[in-house]
């Protein structure tokens, strides 16, 4: 690809810029638009290296009046939104845009012919592609920034844009759609763009059910029509019927792990949502089958069950309407606390699975194959995928909530304080109790209020079909008695163990450990009969990272994965694993292509959970385009993981990892643990302290209100040092591991074997590369002019803008490179353009900051929403947030 970014997304970028420009001129006058050309032209100025024009740029930053911070910030904001509408339409259009690396995206067609090539017959790439189980989990992180009312307007936006690209000989559709485009843009411009108050869990979960219903609702039947062509042309068959490789899950209004915001009430509110918002999408789709289906000619099953009518198509259609509409009517009087007759509900997917099989079956029979292919195949894959929930809702819960019940229930029944028993006493106990018939909760027994709603919870489990709710997550899991308690409070309130259960293992010390309490859940009396011989285990990227260290967690990560593998192989018990990344890299974030071949080899088989977090959902699902690029990613990561696995890393290479993970644990550590001056310097030059002013998601920033850093969530703490581009969190530790190595004998050499020969340790490398492509040492050099006061913790500042040197040379001589990104052209490229815009961001943040403070936070409503703004556009400037 050439150097320069591809001419239609230099286009495109043009086309929105002026557009905003004349908006900012016929709102404030074109002396203002002078103004933040005057600010561009010296950023720009200032990135080539011209110092003085930095200089000049922060001067001018701070002498603007108090009037002009908020429509400043707001413009730059608003340019590099308009910038990411380009990339993501220029993304969708063209679809083999290397990310990455040249080579790193993969095309499914290409690599249905290699498997055949390694002597994988058709037959075998059918039923692996109909097994498959990919599960891709919609989580409500609070990493998107920008309002659902925006995101709206931005997709209308990419509409005009593809319709200005086909108008080349329309010149009157042109103009129409340029001027509906400068229509879109001074509406986004006169739109708040923060909002005003937190969402609720229950409007992330309609959030979540707009992106199926905008952009999934038509990405899935595409996707599944794709595959079938490639199958049918591959291997001379078609997908079957009821093939679904990629399904959804949910965790909004599921996830109750430290948001005391979703309750029972709640979960059960968004279970009914998705059950009132599937049967409106499928009422549409029956509504257009009855207008088309009007045909005559049916065979005799379809004739016996409808009768002896001029179009049975439309008669069964009809019939099977009326239960989805009494369904839909349903759900919106549960929602509103009303009470409506269930009468004929659709509660599972055969029921409208069926009679829509049914009315394929005998259209196929007559000779009809065309008619049954076309629209009515499409809800019959949505069905698949779908259901009658549009998503599988996970609920997750802390360890600890589970542990406070058995231990205010054990002293109730006067049996003594579970929390003091010992590991091997508790299981005893749990085991005994599931297998005993007699109730263990007593009918009337007045527990705390945390206690009754985890109970509530359990309840609102029982009450629901197993195909609404996907599996149930333990945080903090530490032990097989936190996985056996949850089976026994789901078997005591709903008479049976009914989902799957997955510990998430994600500090450093419970990844060790992982192997071992799986190993010994696996072996106890009973425990593989009630779940039926499957596991699900998670493991967790955020918390773990934040504990100990990117890289040491990156490889406690993947040992834990083996060890896994070969324990549920030793049992004869099936796994899958549920990988719980983020957007970022300092969480687990990247391309899923890379990320998903970079597992060990055995533990991505055929089946894979994982989440997609925030923004990313936006970025990879938010339209139909990209979303339909973004499963066939996943369906080829998984398919090659599957039939084509990397080889097992070498012993020297499993060595060399023990001691770079070793010595970068260490130095993170050393630092973010040990050193006193850290937690003060991380609150004195990051926004951290106002980020609780940002409205991103329901959850709270902290855990707990008190503590320090270990008290943080890991989205915060990757938020904060991602504004003030030292984006630690994922390198701290590397450089001293990478540079050490580096100065011994023969470490160059086995560091670019393993770069070269392993893809997790390449993978690894190349995230690191865009990382420090994204991070700026001399914009958290300023902050820290600005904000920083104590001389210890601007020495600190120092030292730790070192280790970010050294990081840097040693990574470019392992990657044998020059300069960071010279294989990735359109990233390079990409960081290159937004530069002039993001640093007045930081640049006016930082002074924002320092107001703030000076104010002990008193400072005006337009001065506060100035900083929040500088927050979101650094965000979407960077492309993620937390």
């Amino acid at each position: 690809m050439s150097q320069d970014l591809h001419e239609s997304l230099r286009d495109n970028v043009r086309i929105l810029g002026d557009s905003l420009g004349r908006t900012i001129a016929d709102d404030l006058g074109s002396h203002f638009v002078d103004r933040i050309e005057t600010i561009r032209a010296l950023a720009k100025r200032g990135r080539q290296g011209d110092q003085q024009s930095r200089r000049e740029l922060i001067d001018y930053l701070r002498r603007l009046p108090e009037r002009d911070l908020l429509p400043v910030t707001r413009a730059f904001n608003q340019f590099l939104n308009l910038a990411n509408i380009a990339e993501q339409h220029y993304r969708a259009r063209f679809r083999r845009v290397e990310d990455y690396k040249p080579g790193s995206q993969p095309v499914l067609s290409e690599l249905l012919e290699r498997a055949r090539s390694t002597g994988h017959s058709p037959r075998q790439l059918v039923e692996t592609l109909a097994g498959m189980r990919v599960e891709l989990v919609l989580t409500a992180h609070p990493t998107e920034v920008i309002r659902r009312t925006l995101i709206q307007k931005y997709d209308a936006i990419d509409d005009c844009l593809s319709i200005i690209e086909s108008s080349l000989d329309y010149p009157e559709r042109d103009i129409r759609a340029k001027g509906r485009l400068e229509e879109l843009i001074s509406q986004a411009w006169h739109t708040d763009e923060i909002r005003h108050e937190r969402p609720t869990p229950v409007d992330e979960a309609k959030w979540g059910f707009a992106v199926i219903e905008n952009s999934l609702w038509q990405a899935v039947p595409d996707f599944h029509r794709d595959l079938d062509n490639l199958l049918l042309d591959i291997a001379g068959e078609h997908l079957p019927l009821d093939a679904a490789p990629i399904r959804f899950a949910s965790w909004m209004g599921g996830d109750r792990d430290g948001n005391p915001n979703v309750t029972a009430r709640v979960t059960r509110e968004v279970l009914l949502l998705g059950r009132w918002m599937a049967a409106d999408l499928y009422l549409r789709d029956l509504e257009k089958l009855k207008a088309e289906l009007s045909m005559w000619k049916a065979n005799s099953a379809l004739r016996a069950d409808v009768g002896n009518v001029a179009e049975p198509y439309r008669e069964l259609l009809k019939r099977l309407a009326a239960r989805v509409e009494h369904t839909r009517d349903w759900a919106k009087a549960e929602l509103e606390g009303q009470r409506l007759e269930e009468g004929a509900i659709i509660e599972s997917r055969d029921q409208l699975y069926a009679p829509l099989l049914s009315c394929y079956r005998s259209l196929c029979d007559v000779g009809l194959d065309t008619i049954a292919n076309g629209t009515l195949l499409d809800t019959l894959r949505r069905i698949a995928v779908f259901g009658v929930t549009l998503t599988k809702l996970d609920v997750r819960q802390e360890a600890g909530r589970h542990a406070q019940v058995m231990e205010e229930l054990t002293d109730y029944l006067s049996l003594g304080h579970y929390r003091d028993w010992e590991e091997t006493q508790r299981q005893t106990f749990l085991l005994e109790e599931l297998q005993s018939n007699r109730p263990l909760i007593p009918r009337r027994w007045d527990c705390s209020t945390e206690s009754r709603e985890v109970i509530d919870t359990f309840r609102v489990i029982a009450g629901e079909q197993t195909e609404a709710l996907g599996t149930y997550i333990i945080s903090m899991a530490a032990q097989p008695s936190d996985v056996l308690t949850v089976a026994l409070l789901m078997k005591e309130v709903g008479g049976r163990v009914s989902l799957p259960i997955a510990p998430l293992f994600e500090t450093l010390d419970d990844l060790n450990r992982a192997g071992h309490v799986i190993d010994q859940l696996l072996g106890l009396p009973g425990y593989r009969a009630l779940v039926d011989d499957r596991q699900e285990v998670m493991i967790g990227y955020s918390d773990s990272a934040k504990d100990a260290g990117q890289l040491a967690a990156a490889w406690a990560q993947y040992r834990a994965q083996e060890c896994l593998v070969e324990v549920c192989r030793s049992h004869g018990v099936d796994l899958t694993l549920f990988h719980g990344r983020g957007g970022t890299v300092g969480r687990g974030g990247g391309p899923a292509h890379a990320a998903i071949l970079s597992q060990p080899p055995g533990s991505v088989n055929g089946s894979l959970r994982v989440t997609e977090q925030g923004e990313m959902i936006r970025f990879k699902f938010g339209q139909p385009d990209i979303a339909l690029r973004s499963m066939e990613i996943y369906t080829c990561a998984v398919l090659e993981a599957s039939l084509l696995p990397p080889p097992a890393p070498q012993p020297e290479w499993r060595d060399e990892m023990d001691h770079l993970a070793e010595v970068a644990h260490a130095a993170y550590v050393g630092v973010v643990r040990e050193d006193p001056d850290f937690v003060p310097y991380f609150r004195a030059v990051t926004p951290e302290g106002a980020l609780g002013r940002l409205p991103l998601g329901s959850r709270p920033t902290k855990r707990r209100q008190d503590g320090g850093v270990e008290t943080l969530r890991a989205i915060p703490w990757i938020f904060a040092w991602t504004q003030i581009r030292l984006m630690l969190p994922a390198w701290l530790g590397s450089g001293e591991a990478f540079s050490r190595r580096l100065e011994q004998e023969g470490g160059l050499e086995i560091l670019q074997e393993m770069r070269d020969q392993w893809p997790f340790f390449g993978t690894y490398l190349d995230m690191l590369e865009m990382l420090l492509a994204k991070a700026d040492v001399g914009i958290a050099a300023y902050y820290e002019h600005r904000l920083v006061d104590e001389p210890s913790l601007k020495a600190l500042g120092e030292r730790l803008r070192g280790r970010f040197g050294t990081l840097h040379e040693s990574l470019l001589q392992v990657l044998d490179q020059q300069a960071l990104l010279e294989k990735t052209p359109l990233i390079r490229q990409a960081i290159e353009v937004r530069n002039p815009y993001i640093d007045p961001l930081h640049g006016l943040q930082a002074e924002l900051l320092q107001r703030n403070r000076d104010a002990d936070g008193a400072i005006s409503a337009d001065l506060s929403r100035a900083l929040m703004v500088t927050m979101a556009g650094i965000a979407a400037g960077l492309r993620n947030t937390g």
